[in-house]
């Protein structure tokens, strides 16, 4: 539930292949006090893994066309749960924030970018994008920020550079970030990054017209 008074916006928090809403969901006390007024919602994917969590799709190796295929597939079960808690918070699509991780940032950018209300922005970490090339026209994309490790051994950093290139091409305002001697997961830095990110997406001062490119290296 939100810090302070009914919810204006939701983060749903996408989680990676063999984890749990549970992973993610500690996120939310971190950004609570710059987003008082935001719900945070963790899911577990649809699907079970043999003996370790769930997966949004079977995955095996990092092939453009075996990614698109299990996004595709595993799409209408996420929209379905967003469009179930935006009316249950009685809030509209466009307030509301797509935060993913690994495969859950995978599924953050092929379904925040398709739907019908664009989301107030979409965050991935350590992730990449998948379908570019099925890329909808997109008249007000929602804002993206990117944030890698230059160490991740998981997906490679060259992923970031590949989906920020993508996105910019496609007319969609993306900012990235490096973090160096991180592998895969999330660092301190790359989190406040993200704060302010939704705090400026949802106050509106977050860019809605692109491409607009900003790297943010250290």
């Amino acid at each position: 539930m939100p810090q302070s008074g009914p919810a204006t916006h939701l983060v749903v928090l996408c989680h990676g292949y063999g984890s749990d809403g549970n992973d993610l969901i500690g996120l939310a006390p971190r950004w609570q006090k710059a987003l008082p007024h935001a719900a945070f919602v963790s899911p577990n994917a649809p699907e079970r893994v043999s003996g370790a969590g769930y997966q949004w799709f079977p995955l095996s190796r990092l092939d453009p066309q075996e990614t698109l295929r299990g996004a595709e597939a595993a799409a209408p079960k996420l929209n379905a749960f967003l469009d179930e808690e935006l009316a249950r918070l009685k809030i509209t699509g466009d307030r509301l924030a797509l935060v993913g991780f690994s495969q859950g940032t995978m599924m953050s950018l092929y379904v925040g970018l398709r739907r019908k209300a664009a989301p107030a922005a979409i965050v991935g970490f350590s992730g990449m994008l998948t379908g570019a090339e099925t890329l909808p026209q997109l008249d007000a994309p929602p804002p993206v920020l990117l944030v890698h490790g230059d160490a991740d051994q998981v997906i490679p950093p060259s992923a970031l550079f590949m989906s920020a290139t993508a996105l910019g091409a496609a007319g969609v305002p993306v900012q990235w970030h490096l973090s160096k001697g991180l592998g895969h997961g999330i660092d301190p830095f790359g989190l406040g990054l993200a704060q302010r990110f939704l705090v400026d997406a949802f106050s509106g001062r977050a860019p809605r017209i692109g491409p607009v490119t900003t790297s943010f290296v250290r």
